[in-house]
């Protein structure tokens, strides 16, 4: 299995056991479908989404076979993971690049921690020690991305990465 975090569930709604989460999930059209497991809780609970809304910044789901406010109750405050094997998503997911160590050419410049957004494309977190770089992840910035491996390749700039 190769789980991915979607996002977390926060609460539930009404009392026919509608759950909201929130998610920051880029590919949520493919994964927030009737019929698409999904897996909750560190145990990763299996369980099938019977249907899908929209609510304000929510994700409204129900789950295929609950239908009370008392029996999703104990999923209230749990992450939600997906099996990327199970969902038709072309390309490399954010939540793939998480833990990924980095390098320009030999030189290992530490691991991806986090994936900002700032509203035009992603910025991978690479930390070392007690260094901080943000790398643009954008075409020109990102060589290569070996998800076998773990590895990434980037082309190194004067002043893209903080030595000190």
């Amino acid at each position: 299995m190769n789980y991915i975090y979607i996002g977390d569930i926060v609460n539930t709604h009404g009392i026919k056991g509608e759950i909201k989460i929130i998610s920051h999930f880029k590919y949520k059209n493919n994964v927030f479908i009737k019929g698409t497991p999904i897996y909750i809780g560190k145990d990763k609970e299996k369980q099938i989404i019977n249907s899908y809304r929209k609510h304000k910044m929510f994700d409204m789901i129900t789950l295929l076979g609950f239908n009370d406010i008392n029996e999703v109750l104990k999923y209230k405050g749990e992450p939600v993971y997906i099996d990327k094997n199970e969902v038709k998503i072309d390309g490399i997911l954010n939540e793939e690049l998480i833990n990924m160590d980095v390098y320009n050419e030999d030189s290992f410049i530490g691991k991806v921690t986090d994936i900002l957004n700032n509203g035009v494309y992603d910025i991978l977190v690479i930390e070392k020690e007690n260094n901080r770089n943000l790398v643009p992840n954008i075409n020109e910035f990102i060589e290569n991305i070996d998800l076998e491996n773990k590895k990434i390749q980037i082309n190194m700039i004067e002043g893209l990465i903080n030595e000190n």
